[in-house]
């Protein structure tokens, strides 16, 4: 939940006029407190965790949730029975890096919470045109993030910086915000 992207996002969104808060997965935590990686916990505990952290925030009409990378993927299985405004992805795992036949699309197809995915053009996880040809639901909107990978950083011989990158993907994020309420 503090790693330099999140920090950088949440920074730029807050600047924006809108409050960020942030969890952390069971996972997670324990590896910041013994430096050992693991791999996640199962859906459902990672599920439970998520409705967890939404629990008293305010009505989830009013919320729009998400995460990066997996955060955003579990975000995106509980959006529509929660009920919640919109929906938030920062680079969506849409497969596996390596294995683009692995797909974690299926639920998105009948998605009805209004949906912004932040995309690099050179994610590992699904690029421009792996995702071009994916069934997703019309309530996703795709922001491509030009030249950027998984976290968005481009290539030094882009010309872009990634400032720049975090800046786009920021205003993406406060664009669904404004217009969900």
């Amino acid at each position: 939940m503090d790693s330099d992207f999140m920090n950088a996002i949440a920074e730029r969104v807050a600047a924006r006029g809108f409050e960020v808060i942030r969890f952390e997965f069971d996972y997670m935590a324990k590896r910041r407190e013994d430096g050992k990686r693991r791999g996640p916990d199962r859906s459902p505990k990672l599920v439970a965790r998520f409705e967890e952290a939404m629990a008293g925030v305010g009505p989830p009409r009013e919320l729009v949730i998400g995460g990066k990378s997996m955060g955003g993927r579990i975000a995106s299985m509980i959006a529509d029975e929660a009920g919640v405004a919109g929906l938030l992805c920062l680079g969506y795992p849409f497969h596996p890096p390596g294995k683009p036949t692995n797909l974690r699309t299926a639920h998105l197809a009948d998605l009805r919470t209004p949906t912004r995915i932040v995309q690099g053009t050179r994610d590992r996880f699904g690029t421009r045109e792996e995702v071009a040809g994916y069934a997703l639901s019309n309530a996703i909107e795709l922001v491509w993030i030009e030249d950027g990978d998984h976290s968005l950083k481009p290539r030094k011989k882009s010309g872009r910086t990634l400032d720049q990158c975090l800046d786009e993907a920021a205003e993406a994020a406060v664009a669904l915000m404004r217009q969900r309420g």
